[in-house]
């Protein structure tokens, strides 16, 4: 199938499709050339793709991806591996939470004392002394 046909099954645009390829997440594995040297790609570029886009959801960069796929294209993880893997991802998701809860509660903060200062400027001298925040 030619690469536009694979965006529309994928549901990707071609120039992502291109990047991908570019960065080595797709290669000789998922297409061939034509005669014409237009790529022909198969089924198990839609499977890449589908696989590529599910590691995105759970917060995989690309970087993570391409390590990830070489570790998988040499050997197959075990399950303790993955299983190792997916607890590693979760303490970095947990981290990253941690981080946007803070500036949740700074924006929060910059917030109340922005609309004290228009309705109650006594109480936003108040919020100065006690920030949630140095």
């Amino acid at each position: 199938m030619k690469i536009k046909e694979l965006a529309e099954k994928t549901r990707l645009t071609t120039y992502t499709i291109r990047y991908y390829e570019k960065e080595g997440l797709l290669d000789s594995r998922h297409f061939q050339r034509d005669e014409n040297n237009y790529r022909n790609y198969n089924e198990k570029a839609i499977e890449r793709l589908k696989l590529i886009k599910k590691f995105q959801s759970v917060g995989c960069s690309l970087a993570e991806l391409k390590e990830l796929f070489q570790e998988r294209d040499t050997h197959s993880p075990t399950n303790q591996e993955a299983i190792e893997w997916i607890r590693q991802k979760i303490g970095e998701v947990e981290r990253k939470k941690d981080e946007y809860d803070q500036i949740i509660e700074k924006l929060n903060w910059m917030l109340e004392y922005k609309l004290a200062l228009i309705n109650d400027p006594q109480k936003a001298k108040s919020l100065l002394i006690n920030p949630p925040f140095d």
